[in-house]
């Protein structure tokens, strides 16, 4: 019995700790906890549509007040989640063991992000923003103010109300199918920081928009003004962490979701505005169910064998290939380029090839290898705008000739072998 005690005791902590989760893992990609923060529980209902799109494609949701004092993200040194949806644009500060700093490790460990602020938005999410390379207006009842696009509707308002159809040209990011639908967006502009170049505008107004309080006649020129300002941009870390912005938290709303839209100036009118499409097809690329790439198979071998060598000679002829795809949100299709290059490197490269594909997720290609000897590595470092990079390397030694490996007579030597033979005869 007393032998037994270890075992259970292993048997109980196996069923007490809680699921721990990696990052984007290509073994298991569909495997995703998400951890939504939200100022008021109602959100669940008001924003229904938009969480439903989310479970509908196997995510667990889990919905926790900002401000909840039991909150974690992680748990004995394991993250908890893969994801994270800010939609408490008011919160002052989280609850439990969350804050700003452990927001911006979450994103530093490979884990994604969606913060929506909003037009009251506190200090806090306007500082989680700045770190990821967006600045919000610094007028704090500053909102986009558009008198040339904005929706039409029964009032006049004040045309904080816009319709806004500035998408990115991306079939990565927003989906091969063309939003028709103008987008509502009633919130807060930002503007990207130059000095980062790992932010996008996904959505921008249009160049008639400005960024004011709408309460007051302008007395200066706004600081942020036409397609400058930017409605909702993406980021994608050099860690392949994904994350989202937006100055608007209604833009995620059942309301905006199914509302007609008609732009000002235009005769057309949508039944449905693109909001939801924009928003879904948007989220697939956050949580990687595109544009998220894995290389496998790397193998190298001389031309005419098939077995790996472990040391290669100089001058050898060598072929290389790697497979590649690209996750699609259930299957991890061939993904097809035409600047995948092959390095073989030593302190810099000595062999830069573009790779050869076979339009099935193959690439190849063959080389001699090069007149040096030392240890060599096959480096694929791939970094495409809008994917996920890829950085794979195999180490080999290159070995030079040895002594009985030389030719017998060497062409450039036969003046040496003419002379000697003259003083022979």
């Amino acid at each position: 019995m007393a032998n037994l005690l270890p075992l259970l005791t292993l048997i109980s902590l196996h069923f007490l700790l809680p699921h721990h989760t990696l990052a984007f893992s290509p073994d298991t990609p569909t495997a995703r906890r998400i951890l939504v923060l939200v100022d008021d529980l109602a959100i669940r209902s008001t924003h229904a549509l938009y969480f439903k799109s989310l479970t509908s494609r196997n995510y667990d949701l889990e919905f926790r007040l900002a401000d909840d004092p039991k909150l974690a993200l992680q748990r004995y040194e394991q993250y908890l989640y893969d994801g994270l949806i800010l939609f408490c644009p008011t919160v002052e500060r989280f609850g439990g063991a969350i804050s700003k700093e452990v927001v911006l490790d979450f994103v530093d460990s490979g884990r994604d992000l969606i913060v929506a602020a909003d037009g009251d938005a506190s200090d806090l999410i306007r500082e989680i923003a700045t770190e990821c390379g967006v600045d919000f207006d610094e007028d704090p009842a500053a909102l986009v103010v558009d008198h040339a696009s904005y929706a039409v509707s029964s009032t006049e308002g004040d045309h904080t109300l816009i319709a806004s159809d500035g998408f990115i040209q991306s079939d990565v990011i927003l989906g091969s199918k063309a939003i028709e639908a103008p987008v509502l967006f009633q919130g807060v502009g930002h503007s990207l920081n130059p000095a980062n170049n790992l932010v996008l505008k996904v959505l921008s107004a249009s160049p008639s928009a400005y960024s004011a309080n709408p309460k007051f006649t302008l007395s200066n020129a706004p600081v942020l003004t036409g397609s400058a300002i930017s409605l909702v941009s993406v980021v994608q870390a050099r860690n392949n962490a994904r994350i989202l912005i937006s100055g608007s938290l209604k833009i995620f709303s059942d309301r905006f979701f199914r509302s007609g839209v008609q732009k000002a100036g235009s005769p057309t009118r949508f039944e449905k505005s693109g909001n939801e499409q924009f928003l879904i097809e948007l989220s697939k690329w956050i949580f990687h169910e595109r544009g998220h790439l894995k290389a496998v198979n790397a193998k190298h071998h001389k031309v005419g064998e098939v077995d790996e060598p472990s040391i290669y000679r100089i001058m050898d002829d060598l072929e290389f290939s790697v497979e590649i795809y690209e996750w699609s949100g259930t299957s991890w299709e061939p993904y097809v380029a035409d600047d995948v290059q092959i390095q073989f490197y030593m302190m810099s490269p000595y062999v830069l090839k573009t790779l050869s594909t076979d339009q099935k997720g193959l690439y190849y290609t063959s080389f001699k290898v090069p007149d040096v000897y030392g240890v060599f590595q096959f480096k694929v470092e791939y970094q495409r705008l809008r994917y996920t990079s890829l950085s794979l390397s195999k180490q080999i030694p290159v070995r030079p000739f040895r002594h009985n490996e030389y030719e017998r007579f060497i062409t450039t030597a036969y003046p040496y072998y003419g002379a000697c033979l003259s003083m022979v005869s």
